[in-house]
């Protein structure tokens, strides 16, 4: 009887360790090779949805306003874990434009398999990008975020109309762009992830919902009165703007794993 109770305790010994090992063998499957990662960029205009061509709005200085061109550039994403540790996904330039819908949704590809607690990306283009002459992709000139080969690229486009403006038309026209001094628009934002952040797996394709708030071109670190400021392309100008929507224009809205 008691050799029974040996064999029958060293069986149920062996089980515990082949079940352990299979969960550690899986767990160590999942966070191997690398995933896709879908970024949905959800335009709006403080609580209200952005409508091109339709919307009426109202900056925070008081001045109404409309949006015909709302567009904008981001790079360089990097997805960070809680020890600390980054991780650059490559060739990450990308570009959205209110008008096209296809835009607003984004796959990156091949980000390590892992736990993510946050994520920064940059407002724009690198210098280094910025001045290599006209590229392909996102970057590429036909796309009407691009100047010349000597300026670069426009990384934050809006354009529309208000009563306030004194240009002709009433119209407004915000392209934002230089990515050397004194005028250097280049801005780095980083999103903390909520409770469970974001987890890579190579056999899942998890979704961060981003909010983004065009209101905030507008206000931020400086209230922007149109009746003085209806337009620009680059310059001091350009810098202002830039100072106020890197404080909010991207939040975290979800994220759905």
């Amino acid at each position: 009887m008691k050799s029974i109770s040996i064999f029958k305790s060293l069986t149920c010994v062996a089980l515990i360790c082949i079940i352990a090992s299979c969960k550690k063998n899986n767990n160590e499957e999942t966070l191997a090779g690398q995933g896709k990662v879908n970024l949905e960029f959800e335009n709006k205009v403080g609580d209200q949805e952005l409508e091109l061509n339709t919307g009426a709005y109202t900056n925070a200085n008081g001045d109404d306003f409309k949006i015909t061109t709302f567009k904008y550039r981001i790079s360089n994403i990097t997805f960070n874990k809680a020890d600390g540790s980054k991780n650059l996904i490559p060739e990450s330039y990308l570009l959205i434009d209110a008008a096209d819908e296809k835009t607003t949704l984004q796959t990156i590809e091949h980000v390590p398999a892992g736990d993510y607690v946050s994520m920064d990306f940059v407002i724009g283009v690198d210098s280094v990008r910025n001045f290599a002459g006209a590229q392909t992709g996102a970057l590429d000139p036909a796309k009407g975020m691009y100047w010349s080969w000597n300026t670069g690229y426009i990384f934050v486009m809006l354009e529309g109309s208000s009563s306030k403006s004194t240009q002709a038309d009433n119209k407004l026209a915000f392209h934002v762009g230089g990515a050397k001094a004194p005028n250097n628009t280049v801005r780095k934002v980083t999103l903390p992830f909520t409770a469970g952040g974001l987890r890579v797996r190579s056999n899942s394709q998890p979704e961060i919902h981003l909010l983004v708030d065009a209101a905030y071109l507008f206000k931020g670190t400086t209230n922007i009165n149109f009746a003085t400021l209806s337009g620009f392309h680059g310059g001091s100008d350009a810098v202002t703007i830039a100072n106020n929507y890197a404080t909010g224009m991207f939040k975290l809205d979800h994220i759905h794993n």
